[in-house]
């Protein structure tokens, strides 16, 4: 399959109801396990890759070290692959692209936060952004399915109706833009996730988290995708701490519950 076809393929499986689940992967192991399971595409988390290379979330990764993660997973597996971005690195759109589609990827997350600050970055410069990789992406002839991030939910700033309300608003400009779908990280409120995916009308991407709703009642929102960002990563360390330290005390690590 050429990377057109698995950027339709992984498009494809955008339907609302009906979720695209993604337990992100940070390596190639990782990838082939998700790939294994049955999972039809595998995604990247930024944060976990950026620490299983020894780096901090936020753009402290260099994009070559970024990119070659995202091309040896690639190269792992043979379902589609979508990659988080985070805000691209500083790269053009068309670089971007070129850069994404020679590692093997079709997918991509962008985010509409500044990494450095963690300050939303204005609407119109986040909609040049989006615009410029969907122009690269059909330049390219792959039409590479883009995820745009919206943050307003990681900000504390005003009431949960205006977070709502701006959430809403940068969504349906990401669209027009050029998005294929939209993830208001973090949004885990039903009532409020459901007026969000009513209101777009397009695909959103939920989070999957402790304290958030599941897999089954995010599909019954409607939701169309749904990332475990870090989590899989974190829940693993968390079992290598377990056994290391099951080790260190002199204990069998295989009898550790898990």
């Amino acid at each position: 399959m050429d990377l057109s076809d698995h950027a339709a393929t992984l498009r494809a499986l955008h339907r609302p109801g009906d979720p695209l689940v993604l337990p992100n992967a940070w390596d190639p192991g990782s990838a082939r396990a998700v790939a294994e399971a049955g999972f039809p595409a595998v995604a990247t988390s930024s944060a976990a890759v950026a620490e299983s290379l020894g780096h901090a979330d936020g753009e402290a990764t260099p994009a070559d070290e970024m990119f070659a993660a995202v091309a040896r997973i690639a190269r792992a597996v043979a379902v589609p692959v979508t990659a988080d971005l985070e805000r691209g690195y500083g790269l053009r759109p068309v670089e971007l692209v070129e850069r994404l589609l020679a590692a093997g990827a079709v997918g991509l997350n962008l985010e509409d936060s500044d990494p450095r600050t963690g300050v939303l970055v204005d609407v119109a410069e986040q909609e040049d952004l989006l615009a410029g990789v969907r122009a690269a992406a059909g330049a390219s002839g792959v039409p590479v399915v883009l995820n745009a991030r919206v943050d307003v939910f990681l900000h504390s700033t005003g009431d949960p109706t205006e977070r709502l309300v701006v959430a809403v608003d940068r969504a349906r400009r990401y669209l027009a833009a050029g998005a294929d779908c939209v993830y208001p990280i973090l949004l885990a409120d039903p009532a409020a996730l459901r007026s969000l995916v009513d209101a777009v009308g397009a695909p959103v991407n939920a989070l999957a988290r402790p304290g958030a709703p599941g897999v089954a009642e995010l599909a019954a929102l409607g939701v169309a995708r749904v990332s475990f960002g870090s989590g899989v990563y974190r829940a693993s360390r968390a079992r290598v701490t377990d056994l290391l330290a099951a080790v260190r005390a002199g204990r069998d690590p295989f009898a550790v519950s898990g």
